[in-house]
């Protein structure tokens, strides 16, 4: 992959117009856009073939799917079988990602969801997670990226802080997906993002995706802005790959 495949644009967007805005926009800046839930749950699976039929990009549905296996592999099974939608998210529970995993293997790449970029310790403790996880974040990344490897998954989504001891631990066996970026230009007032770091430091880290949304989006210029994050990728992965 160059250094422009590794971007991903998510489509935050309220509507199918302004979803082709930024896919015409950005179609030639960016390697993969993000499909989310609103805009799936306003459009519909039909966004995802009109999307794929306007650029060579590829297709991420973002969806973080949670309930019971059964539900979500009838879910996945109908997912997968959209144009070009290669990764969809699940929840990482060791019982429903062997079910999915095991119902499209082959046919689209299952990432799981670690622990949401937006909480922090204490949000985790808050949430009953016991506190020798819960106060080093890290350790449940590690510990529910080794659920999804045991699974089958592709690869995990996790912050660009986790990024570098899930790649000590895992190598190649796991891609990392990595959301929460903000880079140092990027005029992104205070938002629900709490375990953020650059676009640079995510990749050097070792992340192989990074998924960059307000920075763009909400940018004067967005296609300047993806170019830079772009510049950013190449720039990380050649100190990463100076450091291996």
């Amino acid at each position: 992959m160059n250094a422009k495949d590794r971007l991903i644009f998510p489509l935050d967007v309220p509507d199918a117009d302004q979803a082709r805005k930024y896919v015409r926009l950005l179609g030639n800046h960016v390697g993969v856009f993000k499909v989310g839930l609103e805009l799936f749950v306003s459009e519909g699976p039909s966004i995802v073939d009109a999307i794929a039929d306007m650029t060579d990009a590829g297709i991420f549905l973002d969806l973080k799917f949670h309930d019971i296996p059964a539900t979500v592999q009838r879910a996945i099974r109908s997912a997968s079988c959209l144009k070009k939608a290669s990764f969809i998210t699940v929840h990482c529970d060791p019982v429903l990602l062997e079910a999915v995993v095991t119902e499209v293997a082959g046919h689209i790449n299952i990432l799981a969801v670690t622990v949401l970029t937006s909480l922090d310790s204490n949000d985790l403790m808050s949430l009953g997670i016991r506190e020798e996880l819960a106060a080093e974040p890290i350790q449940l990344v590690l510990q529910r990226a080794a659920i999804a490897k045991q699974a089958g998954c592709t690869g995990i989504v996790c912050s660009g802080r986790e990024a570098t001891a899930v790649k000590k631990k895992f190598g190649g066996d796991l891609i990392v997906v990595t959301p929460g970026i903000r880079p140092d230009w990027g005029d992104v007032e205070k938002d629900d993002q709490a375990r953020v770091v650059t676009p640079y430091l995510a990749v050097k880290n070792g992340a192989d995706y990074i998924v960059v949304g307000r920075p763009i989006r909400t940018a004067p210029d967005p296609v300047g802005a993806a170019v830079k994050v772009v510049e950013e990728i190449e720039k990380g992965l050649q100190d990463r790959q100076q450091t291996a």
